[in-house]
């Protein structure tokens, strides 16, 4: 078993202990949709002027429970279902596996969670909460930069046959653990790992998240032996303006080095029933054959309706080297329940 692997597996071994079984078991059904109405454009792709889906928020459905096991420790569960309201298709994209967003099972206690399956990495979780647009994968700079299509990263915002711990919260701050194993699958040279340490307040809130990838599905690219990343995230609420900073960097190691650095900017205004939200992300790729920058501006308004159902409107801006800048404007629904 490697370090990753161990170090996992002992802070696991703490929340693992036995207990009487007890008779209370809960099972919650829940989810989001979001659906808009966009002329949609990156750099140097064709517009597409289309009824969308998941633009804010990807839409889901996911199933949910916990059973009391008594003394403390309950058994917990999470299976996740991404869908396409626009077309009432199955996953984010054709061929997308059918619990993509999360599918796991594990123990809960006083000292912590441990779940095995399919679990989101910490880095994406620092990613998302660390900036205006959140889990945005068509508006959010960061999202774009870091996990869309070309973006540095490689592999998902979730890793198949991992094994999760996360601690609780003391006083707003929290450390998330996460590996998972190659299975010995041709082009995969060895297990992923990664964290995050996270602090949440009223006021200043921050994060740093690391992640080492050394297995993706379909193997990694010629040439990449491993990739590093990390990121520093932070906001601090004004009441009148809540601000936003991310910085990072992602390294690929090998004969096709590769060292990106992604930063982001941006800030949420409460105007009326909602909030005003603008972002700015720059990402520079450099490599022995490589000088690539991307600069993406977005602006957009969230409009609450009720508690669980708002609407929004966005307009983003997209330049990268060597390519024809993109204009993308939008607007949609977003439903929780």
């Amino acid at each position: 078993m490697s370090r990753s692997l161990r170090a996992v597996a002992l802070a696991a071994a703490s929340v693992c202990a036995c207990a009487s079984a007890a008779a209370q078991s809960t099972v919650t059904l829940y989810g989001l949709m979001d659906a808009s109405v966009r002329s949609y454009q990156t750099a140097g792709s064709v517009k597409n002027k289309e009824v969308s889906s998941g633009d804010m928020t990807t839409s889901f459905v996911g199933f949910k429970g916990a059973e009391d096991l008594g003394g403390g420790i309950s058994a917990v569960f999470m299976i996740e279902h991404f869908l396409r309201p626009d077309e009432g298709a199955a996953g984010r994209f054709n061929g997308d596996a059918f619990w993509a967003r999360s599918a796991y099972v594990g123990l809960k206690g006083a000292y912590g969670a441990t779940t095995l399956g399919r679990n989101t990495t910490p880095f994406f979780v620092s990613t998302l909460a660390f900036n205006p647009f959140g889990d945005s994968f068509s508006y959010s700079p960061s999202i774009l930069h870091y996990f869309q299509t070309g973006g540095a990263l490689i592999g998902d915002s979730g890793w198949n046959n991992s094994i999760a711990y996360s601690s609780p919260s003391l006083n707003g701050l929290s450390v998330n653990l996460l590996a998972n194993t190659d299975e010995n699958a041709v082009g995969q040279k060895g297990n992923n790992f990664g964290g995050n340490v996270l602090y949440f307040s009223s006021g200043f809130s921050g994060t740093v998240a690391y992640q080492k990838v050394k297995n993706a599905n379909g193997g990694l690219a010629a040439g990449i032996d491993n990739q590093d990343s990390v990121q520093l995230g932070v906001t601090y609420d004004f009441g009148v303006v809540k601000l936003f900073g991310q910085a990072g960097q992602v390294e690929n190691d090998g004969t096709a080095e590769l060292k990106t650095k992604i930063y982001q900017l941006g800030a949420t205004v409460p105007i009326g029933n909602g909030k005003a939200q603008f972002a700015y992300g720059q990402s520079k790729a450099q490599g022995a054959s490589t000088d690539v920058t991307r600069k993406t501006t977005t602006v957009g308004y969230d409009y609450n309706l009720s508690k669980r159902t708002e609407v929004y409107a966005v307009y983003m801006n997209d330049k990268q080297t060597g390519l024809n800048s993109g204009n993308s404007v939008g607007a949609g629904i977003r439903l929780t329940y």
